[in-house]
């Protein structure tokens, strides 16, 4: 069984950055993609950011791309999102997420276990 912790949110003003994490428990991330999605209230979960299983391959919703970068630390299996020039449309609950594949995926239904979330919130 697999566990992920995200931490790293709270209240930024706009323009401001977070670096959110994930820790992985159970089972190692090394072998399989990761991504980081987020849900704002009223509206449905979106794709934020996914990187393959050895960071070769990383991929952005439009949205963030050039602001939010994606990263992971396999030895300690963590998974990051180093979040710059915050809007207050990047308000959301950020959830991290494992797939069982080697390739990252922008569905949030090709992904197997979900952590609890962590809240980022963006003031203007």
């Amino acid at each position: 069984q697999v566990q992920l912790v995200e931490s790293g949110g709270g209240l930024v003003q706009q323009g401001g950055s977070l670096r959110l994490s994930c820790a992985a428990s159970g089972r190692t991330l090394s072998s399989y993609a990761m991504g980081w999605f987020r849900q704002a209230p009223g509206k449905e979960r979106e794709f934020v950011a996914s990187i393959s299983w050895n960071s070769g391959q990383t991929y952005y919703a439009d949205s963030v791309k050039g602001r939010f970068t994606i990263s992971r630390d396999n030895a300690k299996n963590t998974l990051y999102l180093q979040m710059n020039s915050l809007k207050p449309e990047d308000t959301a609950v950020y959830y991290c997420a494992r797939r069982t594949a080697y390739l990252s995926s922008s569905s949030a239904n090709h992904y197997d276990y979900w952590g609890q979330g962590t809240q980022v919130t963006v003031s203007s």
